[in-house]
């Protein structure tokens, strides 16, 4: 999925490493304040103006820290920080996406982070998401950003309707049906795209691979079964077919906030953009509740979200000041600011403050967070769905059968951890 860069990329990457380290080409004078340089892959308008104002206020407190800031695309980041890490020159601070902190902190990467000044709050964390920042015993990162998916629905089409937000995929079908009967819109529209459909794997009691026991799963009976659901899906009164286009995303997002479709998978990095759309200009329409439970009657979705993560290759002094910036943005007070103008949602229990939950997005994600299915510490985890995004996108477009294509990420899965089974 974000795996392979084209030669320009990578030559463009170490020019923006070249341009973006710290340590001794950092510029700082002996008599000055350290620079420090945050990589942040947040979205560039609605997310990064809250965090570079809060960058003022940490250097407004701290006259010993200057912070560069630079936003690199999410869909870049990872390569880029693989390949400046791997030179010596990568940012003393990276948003990690909770995938890639495994990785890099198996490849010596990111700095432990455990007695640092960056973890004095841990016991402020909710466990599940510090236990997702370590490696082999360690922290490599403060959680940051949390989310997770979760069904949103329009209220008013399922009222029209006369259904409830469904507890199961059965559920689901029937009300989309309803819904489809009742209003003339579709009730449901859902994803190609393999992140998404982990949530069926969750509802048959499995996973893409058992880390425990070493072995790939993605071919088994129970995953056969989760997918099927899934590929159900597409076809159906109320169910709309599948889009296999690159626009997928963008189509599926703007048909659900201007009311085409009743309901959606979606992760609570939309919050801001579901109120842009017509159908929200109500707030109070937007309907939230848990992913629907498979066959098992397990109901789940993938924790995803980002850690704060400090370069193992800084020098000291540029590590003591990332560490106090990574403090400083994961404080009470910074995560409330943040997901009061981001609509995101924090990861300390401190900072959902009444006036944080009065905004009906996060109040909603938050009481999914506990049927939130934490990923595996496994540092090749992320990248095992990226076959899966190949497969399952033929698969619904009707070019591959179901025992095919997962036939065919099971053998490219087995070249990412060629220790596992089959």
């Amino acid at each position: 999925m974000r795996r392979g860069i084209a030669a320009t990329a990578l030559v463009a990457s170490f020019a923006l490493a070249a341009t973006a380290c710290g340590g001794s080409d950092s510029g700082d004078k002996a008599d000055g304040p350290t620079t420090i340089t945050w990589w942040d892959t947040s979205n560039a308008t609605n997310e990064a103006p809250t965090y570079q104002a809060l960058i003022k206020e940490f250097e407004a407190a701290n006259k010993d820290v200057k912070v560069k800031y630079v936003n690199v695309p999410f869909s870049q980041a990872q390569n880029k920080f693989d390949t400046a890490a791997g030179a010596s020159g990568a940012p003393d601070v990276l948003r990690s996406d909770v995938g890639w902190t495994p990785a890099f902190a198996k490849k010596g990467y990111f700095l432990p982070l455990d007695g640092t000044e960056a973890l004095a709050d841990q016991a402020k964390f909710q466990p599940n998401l510090i236990e997702q920042a370590k490696y082999d015993g360690k922290t490599y990162g403060v959680p940051f950003v949390t989310d997770t998916l979760a069904l949103v629905y329009n209220k008013q089409l399922f009222a029209k309707a006369g259904v409830e937000a469904p507890k199961t995929w059965d559920d689901l079908k029937k009300a989309a049906a309803t819904i489809k009967d009742k209003t003339g819109v579709d009730g449901y529209w859902g994803s190609t795209q393999a992140y998404y459909a982990q949530t069926f794997l969750y509802g048959e009691g499995t996973d893409t691979v058992d880390v425990a026991a070493k072995k790939i799963t993605v071919d088994s009976a129970a995953a056969k079964k989760g997918y099927g659901t899934w590929l159900s899906l597409f076809s159906g009164k109320g169910l709309h077919k599948a889009d296999t286009t690159a626009d997928a995303y963008a189509h599926i997002q703007d048909a659900f906030v201007n009311g085409k479709v009743a309901a959606i998978i979606q992760g609570p990095w939309e919050i801001t953009n579901f109120y842009k759309g017509s159908a929200f200009t109500d707030k109070s329409n937007l309907g939230i509740a848990t992913v629907p439970a498979g066959s098992t009657g397990k109901a789940g979705a993938p924790t995803g979200g980002h850690n704060l993560s400090v370069y193992a290759g800084s020098d000291a002094a540029h590590q003591k000041a990332a560490e106090k910036f990574v403090g400083f943005m994961t404080s009470a007070k910074a995560q409330t600011e943040i997901a009061l103008k981001n609509s995101t949602l924090p990861t300390r229990d401190d900072a959902y403050t009444a006036e944080v939950k009065a905004d009906p997005g996060i109040a909603g994600y938050q009481t999914v967070l506990a049927s939130a299915q934490p990923r595996p510490a496994l540092p090749e985890y992320s990248s095992l769905l990226t076959p899966l995004d190949t497969e399952l996108l033929k698969i619904a477009g009707g070019k591959e059968s179901l025992d095919k294509g997962l036939s065919n990420a099971e053998v490219a899965i087995a070249k990412l951890v060629p220790d596992f089974s089959k």
